[in-house]
């Protein structure tokens, strides 16, 4: 008697998900910037598609986190206020510090395998200067800890806020100088903990980067770093995201 596992049937992902993921990875690298107004009608002939999907998907991140749709008035990118951003920082603090234990515990190897080849994709990106991909690497080092934490509450609960966390590691961060130096040293150092299987070290290490990034955020707004002429919207005809 076939399992239930057998009989599970892949199907091909919907043009709407898929929409919603190319708008999606298009927020968090900054081709769409915080605040930005999206229109329906635009996105559809960037990404040669009708409006439906494109309104479908937006719905989507709306759920997310990832957009704000006023009704009567427009659909745009999410805004993060100061308090925003201090209560998403805490939310981290709170649940990728039980991950890290969890994680040392249950999947130890995986989890470092994942962490190393986090930080020699930071490494790469660093000699390239990209610090765009430096940002990719960096949120692919702190969902490691989720990843293999073994608990599917820790990662649901994170998976309702990774869309806004990416967006402001690349956005709010990236444009800070300096920050992204700090942030290598802090990830090496936390790579090294996991390593010697110094979890308490780790979880302090851990706590401090994510309160100095509260820092960073807070004064990146401050200083009016959001939807700089750079990362505004892509070239007419050029789809979000696309090379």
């Amino acid at each position: 008697m076939a399992t239930r596992g057998d009989l599970t049937i892949d199907r091909p992902r919907s043009l709407t998900a898929t929409v919603a993921e190319r708008l999606r990875q298009a927020i968090i690298d900054g081709d769409l910037p915080l605040g930005g107004e999206l229109s329906e009608i635009g996105l559809a002939a960037d990404l040669g598609v009708s409006r439906t999907p494109v309104r479908e998907a937006l719905a989507m991140l709306q759920l997310q986190g990832m957009v704000t749709i006023v009704p009567q008035k427009g659909t745009y990118v999410f805004m993060p206020t100061e308090r925003d951003l201090v209560d998403l920082c805490e939310f981290r603090i709170v649940i990728e510090s039980k991950a890290i234990y969890f994680a040392m515990a249950r999947d130890r190897d995986a989890t470092l395998a994942a962490l190393k080849a986090a930080v020699a994709e930071m490494d790469a990106t660093r000699e390239r200067h990209d610090p765009v991909a430096y940002s990719r690497a960096d949120t692919a080092f702190h969902e490691a800890f989720l990843r293999h934490c073994g608990n599917r509450y820790l990662q649901e609960s994170y998976a309702l806020a990774a869309g806004p966390i990416a967006t402001l590691r690349n956005q709010l961060s990236a444009p800070l100088a300096g920050v992204q130096d700090r942030s290598y040293v802090q990830h090496k150092q936390m790579l090294e903990a996991f390593e010697k299987g110094d979890v308490m070290a780790l979880d302090a290490i851990l706590t401090a980067h994510i309160l100095g990034t509260r820092e960073s955020y807070v004064r990146a707004l401050g200083e009016g770093l959001i939807g700089t002429p750079e990362r505004r919207q892509p070239t007419r005809g050029q789809a979000p995201g696309a090379p």
